[in-house]
C-alpha cells in the first residue's frame, strides 16, 4: 500500500512543482508578455505629467535594470528570495517585504474575522438539524453560499454605510471599520460550510449506529457530537477550499471597502505593472492558499485517526431538499421578462439630461452617470454573462473529461488551481493580455476544471472495476473500444450535468472579474461592469447599483432552488465546487 501511495504521489509532486514554477516563472516575465514597455508603464505611475520621452524611458529602464533582459531579471527575483529579499518596488523606491507582510497582516486579519463569521453562520444553519434530528436546513444555507462577495459587499456598503450610516465605509482604523467587510467575505462561505453539514447530516442520523445509541439512553448532546465527528473529515477538504476562497474573494471585498489588504496591494500592483510588488503578492497569495490546503489535509486525517486514515470514510449520499417547483420557475419568469424587456431599448444611448435619473416609466430602473437606461444595459448585458459562463463551462467540461482519466498527473495541478482563486488569476491574465472578457473567461477556465476532473477520475474508477467492463475483456473486446462504447459515455453524462450546475457559479466569477475591471471593459453592458461603474455614485444614484446586483442575485436564487431538480447523479463528496466558483 505505501508502494502504491509512493506511485501516485510522485506524479502528482512533480506535477505540482511544475505548475508552481510555471506561476511563478509567468509572474516575473509579466512585462514582456504583456507585449507592453513596462518603463512606460512605470514612468506614468511615478509621475503622470512627465513627457514620455526617448531619454526618460532610457533612465527608466536602467534604474530598474530592463536592459539585462527577462530571464536576469527572473533570476536575481529568485535568488534574493532565497535570501528573503522580495526586491524594490519600481514605482515607489520602497522595499516590497514590508508592504507584503502590512498587506498581509490586515488581509489575515480580515481572513480571520471574516471565518469566525463564516462558523458561526454555518453553526446556526446546522443546529436546527442537530436539534430535530432529522430534516435539512440545506436548502436555506445554499441562498448565501450562491451569492458573490462583491456583491454582498455592495449592498452592505449601501444599507450599513450609506442609507443607515452605523459602520464606516473605507479604511482599516479599528475594529469597527472590520465589521462590514468581514460580514461580505465571511457570509458566503458560511452558507457554503452551513449547506455541506445540513445536507450531510439527515443521512448519517438515519445510520443504525445513531439507532442503536439511542436505543442504549445515550443522550442527545453525545449522539450530535458523534454525528458531527462523523460529517466533519469528508468535508474538511471542502472546508479549506471555503478558507482559500477567502483570499480570492478579499480582492473585491478589500477593493469596496478601500482596505489596504494584500489582495487590493496585487490588483494595484498589476495595473501599475509594479513587477517586483507583483510577485511578492502573488507570491503570498499563493503560499496562504497551499498552506490552507495543506492545514486542511492534515486537519482531516487527525479527525480520521489512525484506523480511518486510509480507509477514507466515505460520507451517505445527501438528500438535498426540493423547493416547491413554483420557485425556480417564478425566478425564471422574473429575470426573463426583466431581460426581455431591457432588450427591447437602447444600451448605448447617452442623455445627459437624464443623468442619474431615477426609476420612471421612461426608465423604469433610472439611468446611470452617463444618462444611459440601466435596463436596456442590465438586458444586453445578459448575453455577455451567462453566454461567455457557457463557453467557459464548456471548456472545463472538457479538460476535466480529459485530465479525470490521468487523475495522478492532474492531482499535482489540481492543488495549485485550487490553491488560486480567479481573482488572483485574473489579475496574472490581465496583467499578461489586457483586461477583457476572453481574459476573464481564461482566468476561470483555468481554475474551474479540477472538480470536474476529480469527479470524472471517481466515476471511471467506478466503471472500470465494474463487472460488465470484465466481462468486455474477457470476450476480447479492445480497449479503444471499452473506453469510447463503455468509459466515456458512462462518465460523460454525469459530469455534463455536474458541469451544467456550475454555470451561474462560474458567472458569478465573470462579474466579479468584471467588477474589479479585470473582465469586460466600459462601454460593455457586462454586469459586474455595471456594478463597478456604480460604485463612484453610489450614495446619489443607488438603483444603479441595486439593479446588476438583484439580476445577479436572483441568477443565485435560481440556481440554488433549480439544482436539486437537474442532480442526475451523486458528486462525490469533496469534489463539489471550489471556493470562488460556487
Amino acid at each position: 500500500m505505501r508502494r502504491a501511495a509512493g506511485r501516485s504521489a510522485g506524479p502528482a509532486g512533480a506535477t505540482r512543482l511544475v505548475c508552481l514554477a510555471a506561476v511563478v516563472a509567468a509572474v516575473g516575465l509579466l512585462p514582456w508578455l504583456s507585449g507592453r514597455d513596462p518603463a512606460l508603464t512605470v514612468l506614468r505611475a511615478r509621475s503622470a505629467e512627465q513627457e514620455p520621452t526617448r531619454e526618460a524611458l532610457d533612465a527608466v529602464r536602467r534604474d530598474l535594470g530592463l536592459d539585462a533582459g527577462p530571464l536576469a531579471l527572473l533570476g536575481d527575483w529568485a535568488g534574493g528570495l532565497l535570501r528573503g529579499d522580495l526586491g524594490t518596488s519600481w514605482v515607489s523606491g520602497t522595499e516590497v517585504l514590508p508592504a507584503v507582510t502590512a498587506g498581509l497582516q490586515v488581509s489575515l486579519g480580515l481572513m480571520g474575522a471574516a471565518l469566525a463569521v463564516a462558523l458561526l453562520l454555518a453553526a446556526a444553519l446546522a443546529a436546527p438539524v442537530l436539534v430535530r434530528g432529522r430534516g435539512s436546513a440545506g436548502g436555506l444555507a445554499a441562498v448565501p453560499a450562491a451569492l458573490p462577495e462583491f456583491l454582498l459587499a455592495t449592498v452592505a456598503l449601501l444599507v450599513g454605510g450609506v442609507w443607515l450610516g452605523a459602520l464606516p465605509t473605507s479604511g482599516w482604523q479599528g475594529p469597527r471599520y472590520m465589521i462590514l467587510p468581514a460580514l461580505a467575505l465571511g457570509v458566503p462561505a458560511g452558507g457554503l460550510l452551513g449547506r455541506l453539514v445540513a445536507d450531510a447530516l439527515p443521512a448519517v442520523l438515519d445510520e443504525r449506529w445513531v439507532e442503536l445509541w439511542r436505543g442504549a439512553g445515550v443522550g442527545r448532546a453525545r449522539i450530535a457530537a458523534a454525528a458531527l465527528r462523523r460529517v466533519l473529515p469528508p468535508l474538511v477538504p471542502q472546508f479549506g477550499m471555503a478558507a482559500v476562497g477567502l483570499t480570492g474573494g478579499a480582492v473585491a471585498v478589500e477593493t469596496v471597502f478601500a482596505v489596504p489588504g494584500i489582495g487590493r496591494t496585487a490588483l494595484g500592483a498589476a495595473k501599475s505593472q509594479d513587477l517586483p510588488l507583483l510577485q511578492g503578492a502573488v507570491l503570498a497569495l499563493l503560499l496562504l492558499g497551499l498552506l490552507t490546503g495543506a492545514l486542511a489535509a492534515l486537519l482531516r486525517r487527525r479527525l480520521l485517526g489512525p484506523a480511518l486514515r486510509d480507509a477514507g470514510l466515505a460520507l451517505p449520499p445527501a438528500r438535498p431538499v426540493r423547493v416547491h417547483p413554483a420557485v425556480p420557475l417564478a425566478l425564471f419568469t422574473v429575470l426573463a421578462a426583466a431581460i426581455g424587456w431591457g432588450l427591447l431599448r437602447d444600451p448605448y444611448a447617452v442623455h445627459t439630461t437624464a443623468r442619474l435619473a431615477a426609476p420612471s416609466w421612461a426608465h423604469p430602473l433610472g439611468t446611470d452617470g452617463l444618462g444611459r437606461d440601466v435596463l436596456a444595459r442590465l438586458g444586453h448585458g445578459a448575453a455577455p454573462t451567462v453566454g461567455t459562463a457557457a463557453a467557459v463551462g464548456l471548456l472545463s467540461l472538457v479538460a476535466g473529461l480529459a485530465l479525470g482519466f490521468l487523475p495522478r498527473v492532474a492531482a499535482g495541478a489540481a492543488d495549485i488551481a485550487n490553491a488560486l482563486p480567479p481573482v488572483i488569476v485574473g489579475i496574472l491574465v490581465a496583467a499578461a493580455a489586457g483586461p477583457g472578457t476572453g481574459g476573464a473567461a481564461l482566468a476561470v477556465a483555468l481554475i474551474s476544471w479540477p472538480p470536474l476532473a476529480a469527479h470524472a477520475a471517481a466515476l471511471t474508477q467506478e466503471v472500470r472495476a465494474s463487472a460488465f467492463l470484465t466481462a468486455q475483456r474477457a470476450i476480447g473486446a479492445s480497449p479503444w473500444w471499452i473506453l469510447t462504447r463503455h468509459v466515456l459515455p458512462s462518465v460523460a453524462a454525469p459530469v455534463a450535468r455536474h458541469a451544467l450546475l456550475r454555470l451561474p457559479g462560474i458567472a458569478l466569477a465573470l462579474a466579479s472579474l468584471g467588477f474589479l475591471g479585470l473582465g469586460a471593459q466600459p462601454p460593455a453592458p457586462e454586469w459586474g461592469l455595471l456594478l463597478d461603474e456604480s460604485r463612484a455614485y453610489v450614495e446619489r444614484a443607488p438603483w444603479a447599483a441595486l439593479a446588476p446586483a438583484v439580476a445577479l442575485a436572483l441568477l443565485a436564487a435560481l440556481a440554488v432552488s433549480g439544482a436539486a431538480y437537474a442532480r442526475g447523479t451523486r458528486i462525490p463528496r469533496g469534489k463539489e465546487a471550489p471556493a470562488g466558483v460556487r
